[in-house]
């Protein structure tokens, strides 16, 4: 027993050496190697198949960290670009805004700008004023201004917009008043054919987009697309203003009167800027005007 663990020793011993010469075998093959590489080109070859054998190894190690890296930067390219659209869609939308309050006030510049030119034309004086207000009532065509005694404004006093005869006031409050259209079924305005001077009676027919003629004969001296203006009989309204634009007339057999129809002139429907007409007449300090107060 004691035979064979001497035997297990000395074999451990007999081992050291063999491994100490080795190393020192494998140092001394490396300092001849590195001094070769130094000094001389001989081993250039084999360096570069060494690297390409090893080069495919090294890129798939690195695969996944460079995946993972793509995955990263494409996560965040991803959130800014939806961050980015979402900013350029808001700011579309606030220039959308902008532009459509732009052309709106384009479009109000000229509306005024047309209004004032039509004023200037009149011999009459005049003042603009703003619709503030319409009657809820479809069979009443009644609008509400922001001018009333104040202002001079008086009942039966004409109103205006840039291409003809809007409506008279009906009723003034102290800073308001209401108007009724010539459109409103119980609104005539006297009026003549500029062409022939033809007189008839225009009437509201309950439609912004027509008026009535009244009592026009068969054989009257009217022709589709003549212009009628107001002819200033009764003196409720002044003289020359255009009210309508002859559209229809057709004779009626058995009927001793034509059925005759005309698209008003003025922009009934539209607008928001309108004109009171002031003649030499009415020229009347505001004290004077009656007011209803129950509009204030």
């Amino acid at each position: 027993m004691f035979v064979h663990g001497d035997a297990a020793i000395k074999s451990l011993f007999l081992e050291e050496p063999k491994i100490n010469s080795s190393v020192l075998t494998l140092a001394v093959l490396s300092l001849c190697l590195f001094l070769v590489d130094h000094w001389t080109s001989w081993l250039e070859l084999v360096r570069a198949s060494l690297t390409t054998v090893v080069t495919p190894v090294i890129v798939a190690a690195d695969f996944p960290a460079k995946t993972l890296e793509y995955l990263s930067v494409a996560t965040s390219t991803r959130k800014a670009l939806i961050q980015e659209i979402t900013r350029l869609d808001q700011t579309h939308l606030l220039l959308r805004a902008q532009t459509q309050k732009m052309r709106a006030l384009t479009a109000e510049n000229n509306r005024l700008r047309i209004l004032l030119g039509s004023a200037e034309k009149s011999q009459d004086n005049v003042v603009v004023a703003e619709l503030i207000g319409i009657d809820p009532d479809p069979k009443t065509h009644e609008v509400i201004i922001d001018k009333g005694a104040v202002n001079g404004t008086f009942i039966g006093q004409s109103i205006l917009d840039a291409q003809g005869l809007m409506g008279q006031v009906i009723s003034v409050s102290r800073y308001t008043s209401r108007v009724l259209l010539i459109s409103d079924p119980s609104h005539s305005v006297p009026v003549q054919v500029a062409r022939s001077n033809l007189r008839l009676v225009a009437q509201g027919s309950g439609a912004t987009s027509h008026l009535n003629l009244m009592f026009v004969q068969n054989s009257a001296d009217i022709l589709a697309g003549d212009l009628l203006i107001s002819s200033g009989l009764g003196g409720r309204f002044p003289a020359g203003y255009p009210v309508a634009i002859v559209n229809k007339f057709e004779s009626q057999l058995g009927n001793p009167f034509a059925f005759v129809t005309a698209v008003p002139s003025a922009l009934l429907d539209r607008g928001r800027y309108v004109l009171l007409v002031f003649t030499e007449d009415n020229q009347y300090s505001p004290s004077e005007k009656f007011y209803d107060k129950n509009l204030d």
